[in-house]
């Protein structure tokens, strides 16, 4: 979690980064939204014939809503880590629960602009 973390800071917001086994898979930044990065990641990792199954994951801030999160659940991911500090962070919490997906909170934005 903390290899994925250090690669989110570099990335442009909002940035979402796969890794495994100390391997970036795929990169998402630079978008208005964390779920437009999140389908970037997804579709340049299949283009590249990477499996994003259990995969770990991180965000350079905090998902406004659960539904980033789910849409790195669909793509594979078994752990995220991220700042928290949303007024939905319980939200998020539940979704990563229902979808058992481990999750820390750092506590730190990178927020790349």
């Amino acid at each position: 979690m903390i290899f994925a973390e250090i690669i989110s800071k570099h990335v442009k917001s909002n940035a979402v980064v796969f890794v495994k086994d100390l391997r970036t898979l795929a990169i998402g930044g630079g978008q208005p939204s964390r779920i437009d990065s999140t389908k970037i990641a997804v579709m340049k990792a299949k283009e590249f014939g990477h499996d994003l199954t259990g995969s770990v994951t991180a965000s350079d801030a905090f998902f406004p809503f659960a539904d980033g999160l789910l849409e790195l659940a669909k793509a594979g991911a078994a752990a995220v880590i991220q700042p928290g500090g949303s007024v939905r962070d319980e939200e998020v919490i539940k979704a990563a629960d229902e979808k058992d997906i481990a999750m820390v909170f750092t506590g730190t934005r990178h927020f790349k602009h």
